[in-house]
């Protein structure tokens, strides 16, 4: 049996419905989302829990259900305090900033195709646009507004490196996942969610295109400022980074809803553009897992899955070094994604283009031999310094261990009588 073609949405199907209609709509997305923000803390904790052997919320309601309700509850009625040198304004705008942008990005994430709502045939999407992409990275952008404004506003060292680690991180990860979408764009030929879905009606993108989807899969971190590169709030070097001086009060609870919103849209993302979206696993060819209400669970199971994954780093892996985070941003995965947007176009222009194929092939080739030849490069460049640098650290160490007070640093000598095992002479009783 094959699927019903029809109803896959496409960006003509939006902007028909009522009023009443897209109202419900929204509800039922913020519900949805305010509903995950509130399981997924839980869910995080007692995954972590588990993996570490540990019993994680049990006392709060059943299994701990509610521990997130209570620790809702016990922020918004804390007292709300303002340091004093503090810029209000920006202060309390900033916790904003970062959860309004998670909420619209969100809105151009496909649930399921045509659905009955209420007697009325629509889309199970708030909105789809000829963009949807590149709102969704906008929106992704200004989030990190809130981000630096909050470190900037706070006056304090520690904030305000976190927030400036922010902005660095943005830039060098933004270009890179912007990259990892650029084929996907070419395969699918448009930037709509809910037509890039309807592309994938065969292959996952995951699978056609793998290495944008690790690539993204690394920027999505990165992104979100998860753990390994959650260094914004670096508690082990920034005390709390950019929410250092938020006490535990509806601003720091809005920050946490801001940061897990902004995760969910990194999850929802990597199911719409590279997991199939709706669509069934790829082996259930029926009619009735693509229509009605049915592909809200597939949905609703790649959506676990990738936040599960999310959660297994966090409980894996330990935060980076930061020149480490923007290595890995400005040196492979922009280089990386560069190479391999050039092999993807090729490729497409031997799949539309059947009278260009030499020339394809030969471009294809060309490509990938000059992306080993720059990799080979640059790992022998590196190579090179990494062995200057060690040569460069043993020198300065052998020059320590030669001088007690090398660099005005006392440096205590190898040769004292207790380094060999010698006792100290004991000092008689009753004298100074």
């Amino acid at each position: 049996m094959t699927h019903i073609l029809a109803a896959d949405p496409t960006v003509a199907d939006f902007g028909k419905d009522p009023l009443w209609i897209t109202i419900i709509k929204a509800v039922m997305l913020f519900l949805f989302l305010m509903l995950s923000t509130l399981f997924g803390v839980w869910y995080e904790r007692k995954l972590i829990s588990w993996m570490q052997n540990r019993r994680g919320p049990n006392r709060a309601g059943k299994f701990g259900l509610l521990q997130t309700v209570a620790d809702g509850i016990k922020m918004g009625l804390k007292e709300d305090l303002f340091p004093r040198t503090v810029d209000k304004v920006l202060y309390l705008l900033a916790p904003v900033l970062m959860v309004v942008p998670a909420f619209l990005a969100f809105s151009i994430v496909p649930f399921a195709p045509m659905v009955n709502l209420f007697g009325v045939q629509t889309p199970l999407q708030l909105v789809d646009l000829p963009v949807a992409v590149l709102f969704m990275l906008a929106m992704g952008a200004v989030s990190v507004y809130g981000v630096v404004l909050a470190g900037w506003s706070s006056r304090s060292p520690y904030a305000l490196l976190g927030g400036l680690r922010s902005a660095a991180q943005v830039v060098s990860y933004e270009i890179a996942m912007g990259l990892s979408f650029v084929a996907v764009f070419l395969f699918a030929g448009t930037l709509s969610t809910s037509e890039i879905v309807k592309a994938q009606e065969h292959t996952w993108f995951a699978v056609l295109l793998i290495p944008s989807f690790l690539v993204y899969v690394v920027c999505m971190f990165g992104e979100a400022a998860r753990i390994p590169f959650d260094l914004p709030e670096g508690e082990g070097e920034l005390v709390g980074g950019f929410q250092t001086e938020y006490s535990s009060s509806l601003k720091f609870a809005l920050i946490m809803m801001g940061e897990y919103l902004h995760t969910f849209t990194a999850t929802g993302i990597a199911v719409t553009l590279f997991l199939g979206g709706w669509r069934a696993p790829l082996p259930m060819d029926w009619t009735w897992a693509h229509t009605g209400w049915v592909p809200v669970l597939w949905f609703f199971i790649k959506f676990v899955l990738v936040f599960s994954f999310i959660v297994w780093v966090r409980a894996s892996l330990p935060r980076v070094r930061y020149d480490q985070l923007m290595s890995l941003g400005w040196k492979v995965l922009i280089p990386v994604n560069l190479a391999w947007i050039l092999l993807v176009a090729a490729v497409r222009n031997i799949m539309v283009n059947e009278g260009n194929k030499t020339i394809g092939i030969v471009l294809g080739v060309v490509i990938v031999i000059g992306a080993l030849a720059i990799w080979m490069r640059f790992d022998t460049v590196n190579q090179r310094r990494k062995e200057a640098q060690k040569a460069q650290v043993d020198a300065e160490f052998a020059e320590l261990s030669d001088e007690p007070t090398a660099g005005g640093f006392p440096v205590p000598p190898l040769d004292l009588p207790h380094y060999h095992g010698v006792q100290h002479k004991e000092i008689p009783s009753g004298t100074n």
